[in-house]
């Protein structure tokens, strides 16, 4: 199916889309169109899902993100196991004790439930818990206005990728004053998760 583009048409772009990323009998073709275009600017917009086609990727939109060793049947992924207790957990099991005395703490979470800790809070709480997908922007000001409404926000997201809601965390929430807590897991050198996930 394609839309017309007028919004990215009035600022000069070519626009085509939006395209199924799947099918590649359609979209190579559309792709050597647009390399063709020499006129002016070109947005492909192309629409794509998550590990399509690999089973374990399917079921599992939190995982699978960094390249480590994993079973290719099972997408059983291959990490060095700590006895220690790791922050991931114990912030997940923290966080449920505080929820169980206080109705109105609620969890964010930018599309990593598991890797924060907060599959552990949902399964708990599963009306308290919201997964905004991978809009960490989204997931500062929603905490924002669940604050502004009194509710007790926690807000988990990576280390590395709360700097795509900075601005957020700026005006719309430390101006404005409210109490949004950010837990913010993975900061420093990571390990297994690579260099994408290396907190700053």
């Amino acid at each position: 199916m394609i839309v017309g583009g007028t919004f990215f048409e009035e600022l000069g772009f070519y626009y085509i889309g939006p395209v199924d990323g799947h099918d590649m009998d359609n979209l190579v073709p559309i792709l050597k169109n647009a390399a063709a275009i020499t006129d002016r600017p070109v947005i492909v917009h192309v629409v794509t899902q998550k590990g399509k086609g690999y089973a374990p990727a399917e079921s599992s939109a939190d995982k699978l993100h960094a390249v480590v060793k994993f079973d290719v049947v099972s997408g059983q992924q291959s990490k060095s196991v700590s006895n220690a207790p790791s922050y991931t957990k114990v912030f997940g099991t923290e966080l449920i004790k505080r929820a169980e005395r206080d109705p109105t703490i609620v969890a964010i979470t930018a599309a990593m439930p598991s890797g924060t800790g907060l599959d552990l809070f949902g399964q708990a709480f599963p009306t308290r818990t919201y997964d905004v997908g991978i809009a960490e922007q989204h997931a500062v000001t929603f905490a924002a206005g669940l604050a502004a409404d009194g509710m007790k926000p926690v807000c988990a997201i990576y280390s590395t990728f709360l700097q795509r809601g900075y601005d957020q965390v700026v005006h719309d929430v430390a101006i404005q004053k409210l109490p949004v807590r950010f837990a913010m897991d993975r900061a420093g050198l990571v390990g297994a998760d690579g260099a994408t996930h290396a907190g700053s």
